[in-house]
């Protein structure tokens, strides 16, 4: 897969930090990075790119904001799509586009909803394509909805790749962006229960402490 061609954004990197985001090439070496390091399991945290990298450490909202200053790194647009779930957390992606086509970096507990390969027409496209591996531990189809693309660079998250607090702004602003609706009642009243080899495979390696809990 070749890199993008854009120039990177100058963002405050120290040089031991260069050298580590140096190694990514392609946003399949960023996704490699990701699969690599542990799932952060601890009570919600949005900490920086910079703290994935000193920590090597991640949650979901973590792992697609450090995805995005390492798209950011070598040359792509530093995109956020944020699907939307009932009973359920909220699951963001990492967007890219390569020829026209895009593809979406992630960290999840779940192996179904990582990395997907830039071969989708649009956002929407890439967002429907996590749908049936988006599910709750009791197994139900949870994807609500999912919002267009945030571009952090038109935002003002100040040093939001190098910031040592966290970015709960970020979050905030992720949490009330409006989102296009995919499953109405009716259409919930007609999902099938999940198949239980799907359910199983998409567990595989999963940290329990990390998975949703409903709230009492």
């Amino acid at each position: 897969m070749k890199r993008a061609q854009n120039q990177p954004i100058d963002v405050s990197w120290t040089p031991a930090e260069r050298a580590e985001l140096d190694t990514f090439l392609t946003p399949e070496d960023i996704q490699a990075y990701l699969d690599e390091i542990p799932y952060n399991s601890a009570d919600p945290t949005f900490r920086s790119p910079r703290e994935v990298l000193r920590d090597r450490v991640a949650n979901c909202m973590e792992g697609a904001v450090f995805a995005a200053a390492a798209l950011e790194y070598i040359g792509f647009p530093p995109l956020l799509v944020n699907l939307k779930a009932v009973r359920d957390d909220d699951h963001v992606l990492a967007l890219f586009k390569l020829d026209g086509r895009y593809g979406a970096l992630a960290k999840s507990n779940y192996a179904g909803l990582r990395y997907r390969s830039p071969v989708y027409a649009s956002s929407r496209e890439v967002a429907m394509s996590y749908f049936d591996h988006y599910y709750n531990p009791a197994g139900e189809l949870t994807m609500r909805g999912f919002t267009r693309p945030l571009n952090l660079a038109t935002r003002r998250y100040a040093g939001w790749q190098t910031r040592e607090l966290n970015l709960d702004d970020m979050s905030d602003h992720l949490d009330a962006l409006p989102f296009v609706t995919v499953v109405d009642p009716e259409m919930e009243k007609r999902l099938r229960p999940l198949d239980e080899r799907l359910y199983r495979s998409g567990l595989m390696g999963a940290d329990e402490a990390g998975l949703y809990q409903p709230k009492l």
